[in-house]
């Protein structure tokens, strides 16, 4: 309805929510799918963000170190969330979502919200995969972060060599730290279980967390202001 330029403005926004604000991930990801044929209803959606970063201006990116110097991934996914009767007809209605946000000495230094690229058969499923893209971020950082300290002196809890992933899906969990596959889930087992030597070795832990204390749950999916607030005070700050 307006002159300017949707994909102009998409940029933007995924620079910002890349940078400082992690709050838009998901709902500038889901925007900028529709960059190429932009509706009114994706033009209603993109200033409702705009407006939102304009009330917020004034607060800023407040991160408040704890003493425990680790790693720590929480992880994850919305299975076939974007499926409804009036898209059925749309294949990437059935792909499922994947969110994670690594912290440190609990401030967020690395947050990702996207689709998966392959349609997973189950929640456990589609859990399993979003450990996974996690893990292909938590790994290198490890030892980045070992090499960091080394080179500039950083004294790093050893624990840091030790991070946590946390996942609120008790079947994921299982199948992650089970000693091997299960018949079921044998499908996924030489594309998506090369990590578990990690686990094995102990550089990695998996451990369960309540869906309200799952950190990434602002990155899979829309939620109701009260838990969208409560997630935002312990990624931001405010």
């Amino acid at each position: 309805m307006h002159e300017w330029s949707y994909r102009q403005l998409i940029g933007m926004l995924t620079y910002l929510a890349a940078t400082s604000r992690p709050d838009i991930l998901f709902a500038v990801h889901q925007c900028a799918r529709y960059s190429n044929d932009p509706r009114k209803i994706h033009e209603v959606a993109v200033r409702r963000i705009v407006r939102y970063l304009k009330a917020t201006s004034d607060e800023g990116y407040f991160i408040t170190p704890s003493e425990v110097k680790r790693l720590d991934c929480y992880v994850d996914a919305d299975f076939a969330g974007l499926w409804d009767p009036e898209t059925s007809e749309d294949p990437s209605s059935v792909k499922s979502r994947t969110g994670y946000v690594i912290m440190f000495a609990n401030a967020p230094i690395l947050w990702v919200s996207k689709l998966q690229t392959e349609i997973a058969l189950s929640t456990t499923e589609a859990e399993y995969i979003a450990m996974l893209q996690s893990m292909r971020d938590l790994l290198p950082m490890q030892r980045l972060l070992k090499e960091l300290g080394n080179v500039c002196g950083m004294t790093i809890d050893k624990s840091v060599t030790h991070s946590k992933c946390f996942e609120d899906n008790q079947g994921c969990v299982q199948l992650a730290n089970a000693p091997k596959m299960r018949p079921r889930t044998k499908h996924i087992a030489i594309k998506y279980h090369h990590f578990r030597e990690h686990i094995c070795k102990g550089t990695v832990k998996i451990e369960w967390i309540s869906t309200d204390k799952q950190l990434a749950d602002i990155f899979t999916k829309p939620l109701a202001k009260e838990l969208f607030e409560r997630l935002r005070i312990q990624l931001l700050g405010w």
